[in-house]
């Protein structure tokens, strides 16, 4: 498979989480302070809850329904009571157009 667009980067605001959708695999996509881009798994692992809808802070995603952070460069939970990492997938930048292949994870 390949990457796929799934917005322009002039889409994405800055420290806030944006919910893409990829071959039904659903991905946060997240403009941090720093002008990097992340693409997490968007539910959280400790319960059905899109990450998205959740609140940036520098190089995490916290979950707004139980607190628990996520980080964006390696998909780990931070603090309980999330303990399961999601996926993180790599991100190509092409011009304005952001591109995620949701097959292919980020080596962390």
């Amino acid at each position: 498979m390949t990457a796929t667009r799934v917005c322009a980067l002039s889409d994405l605001e800055q420290d806030t989480a944006l919910r893409v959708e990829v071959d039904g695999v659903a991905i946060a996509v997240v403009l941090d302070g720093d002008g990097e881009v992340h693409a997490i798994g968007d539910t959280c692992t400790h319960g059905d809850i899109s990450l998205a809808e959740g609140f940036v802070d520098g190089d995490t995603l916290e979950c707004w329904a139980h607190g628990s952070a996520f980080s964006l460069r390696t998909g780990q939970p931070l603090n309980l009571p999330a303990y399961e990492p999601v996926p993180v997938f790599a991100v190509t930048i092409d011009g304005d157009d952001v591109l995620i292949d949701p097959n292919l994870k980020k080596e962390v």
